[in-house]
């Protein structure tokens, strides 16, 4: 069993192509490319954290095609109830706190400057800016389809289409281990000061 995290894969949406510049020629070939890449690294035993904007009607059609078990941190597109929402997802929160091995991660769909326990080394997984917001390097990444290019650059137009998938926690750790981030506590107390 693997986690995965990924955020704004916006299926069904065919102005997403124009606005976050996707490399497709139209909304199916985009769908049918999101869905295939998931589907090549997700297996139906994986937790898959969608961190906002599944799509933008009747994501069930889509929910039905995709391997793992989905939980869903909602997004401002996604606008159904959260009942209807708890039957088409694993599991559904405004945002969350998870433990996944030894590593506290903080994951919504907006981006925050500061998170719970950050100075702690809790790292922040987001979607949302579909990879336009600066890269402050601290522990925090966008994970969304979008700003995967951004991370792994592409040499072909076919590699860029295969950076539309989730990011294993694998990709996240190396990035943040080569940021060489060192958490700071936020709060401006010095510590003897306590």
């Amino acid at each position: 069993m693997a986690d995965y995290f990924t955020a704004d894969t916006h299926l069904g949406h065919a102005k997403i192509i124009v606005l976050a510049k996707r490399p497709f020629a139209d909304v199916t070939e985009m769908d049918e490319r999101i869905i295939s890449n998931w589907n090549r690294l997700v297996t139906d035993a994986d937790d898959v954290w969608h961190l906002g904007d599944v799509s933008m009607r009747n994501p069930a059609r889509f929910l039905a095609k995709l391997k793992g078990r989905i939980h869903l941190i909602k997004g401002n597109h996604d606008k159904f109830t959260d009942a209807k929402a708890r039957q088409m997802f694993h599991s559904v929160h405004d945002v969350k706190m998870v433990t996944i091995g030894k590593q506290q991660i903080w994951l919504s769909h907006y981006a925050h400057r500061v998170w719970p326990k950050a100075h702690y080394g809790v790292w922040h997984l987001y979607g949302h800016s579909h990879g336009t917001l600066p890269d402050l390097g601290n522990c925090s990444i966008d994970v969304g389809v979008d700003a995967r290019r951004h991370y792994f650059n592409a040499s072909t137009l076919e590699e860029g289409k295969a950076n539309y998938r989730p990011w294993t926690l694998e990709e996240i750790r190396a990035l943040m281990a080569a940021r060489g981030h060192q958490p700071v506590d936020h709060h401006g107390v010095k510590e003897e000061e306590l």
